[in-house]
């Protein structure tokens, strides 16, 4: 498409970054409501819980297909497609009245969330290369990030006012403004003559040749982990702030707030660097600030006899920092192995991705969040394997590249 027929890069950045913002936004609304929500329900907060792996599960399994199916029919039909029913799933949670509907919906609203960060990333693609996708990568990074530290926050005022069947009956208006804004504002950056084909079995082949991918799985493998040491914590915000802070359903902000705001200035470095620092060396950046955050993490909740704001969230701030100067640059690495086939490579990361974090959700956050020290162990131990996987990959790369350069330079 022209440069013409794009709306500015700032109005471009804010778009994507609301899609973006969708996801998270409908996890983190509905935080401070899991109690109520248990007792509304005639179950537990550990049940209640439940309903961000649900949430998590539809979302990843419905990641393999929106990446696909807008590299076949466009872009900007998928993405309204998915925000419209999204909002008809909100509206189903709030007229819930037993957990298993709650469940049910859950599950669809994450088949459609998806729809925004996915198709997001191979727009930024279709439009802008090199440290121009980049500086836009982090621009979107940015906007994201603020989605969990307000989500709480947003939660907590409308349960102020009404019950929970408000929070989704909120998610469902804000369905419609984001289709609004992305139907007036959003153009087309897919056009006609390089889409592809929807064939499922060439769809599964693309797929099955991910999986073979060696690099594919490796970007994969570090980013999935390196995020699931913070993902650990968001998951584990009621217990976090409830339990251990002691504090009450409106204060989730105070949580939220500092550690988003760490991925906000992580983001926002990112971007100012690029074309200015190598991305290797962000990357190694990112990942020693994660590891002295988890390590720093570990310490506190280890020999502290009480879990005290704000020292048990200061360590935090600095692994939310580290992951957003990590992620843009590995994502952009992982996008271009596949020039033809961004949308569908992003559903492939999306979904490895998402089928991990459900399980963190799910599984691992009840079983630690009792216990601050296990959970700061289990985050220390995915940062430090990410780092090494990265490590290890980043070494049999560069030797690659300097077996070729000397190949290549005796032939000539």
């Amino acid at each position: 498409m022209t440069a013409a027929a794009l709306p500015s890069r700032a109005r471009l950045a804010f778009v994507l970054g609301a899609l973006a913002m969708f996801g998270p936004f409908s996890i983190d609304t509905v935080f401070p409501a899991f109690g109520a929500m248990a007792r509304d329900l005639g179950s537990t907060p550990l049940a209640v819980q439940q309903t961000i792996s649900s949430y998590l599960l539809g979302y990843g399994l419905m990641s393999l297909f929106h990446g696909a199916i807008s590299d076949a029919v466009g872009r900007r039909p998928v993405i309204l497609w998915g925000v419209a029913l999204f909002g008809l799933a909100s509206v189903g949670c709030a007229l819930s009245a037993d957990l298993t509907t709650l469940l049910v919906f859950r599950f669809v609203q994450g088949l459609c969330a998806g729809v925004g960060m996915i198709v997001g990333r191979a727009i930024i693609r279709d439009v802008f290369d090199g440290e121009d996708a980049q500086r836009l990568m982090s621009q979107v990074s940015m906007i994201f990030s603020i989605a969990p530290a307000v989500a709480p926050i947003v939660g907590g005022w409308i349960l102020g006012f009404g019950d929970w069947h408000a929070i989704f009956w909120f998610l469902a208006a804000f369905s419609i403004v984001l289709g609004g804004v992305v139907w007036r504002v959003l153009p087309e950056t897919h056009p006609p003559e390089r889409r592809l084909p929807l064939d499922a079995r060439v769809l599964l082949g693309n797929y099955v040749a991910m999986l073979r991918h060696r690099r594919f799985l490796w970007l994969v493998a570090v980013t999935t982990l390196n995020f699931a040491a913070l993902f650990l914590y968001i998951a584990s915000a009621p217990a976090l702030v409830l339990e251990h802070l002691g504090m009450g359903e409106q204060d989730f902000g105070w949580f939220f707030v500092p550690v988003i705001s760490g991925m906000l200035v992580g983001a926002w470095l990112s971007g100012r660097a690029a074309g200015r620092v190598d991305a290797r060396r962000m990357v190694a950046v990112g990942f020693g600030c994660c590891l002295v955050a988890t390590l720093a993490n570990l310490g506190y909740a280890g020999l502290s006899p009480t879990f005290v704001y704000p020292w048990a969230v200061l360590p935090l701030v600095l692994l939310s920092f580290g992951v957003a100067l990590v992620f843009p640059q590995l994502m952009i690495q992982m996008l271009d192995l596949y020039p033809t086939q961004r949308g569908s490579a992003s559903s492939m990361q999306a979904f490895l991705s998402l089928m991990f974090q459900a399980g963190v959700a799910g599984a691992l956050s009840p079983l630690l969040s009792a216990h601050p020290s296990r959970l700061a162990l289990a985050a220390m131990l995915m940062s430090a394997i990410a780092f090494g996987l990265w490590r290890w990959g980043d070494r049999v790369l560069m030797q690659r590249r300097r077996h070729t350069a000397g190949v290549a330079s005796t032939s000539s």
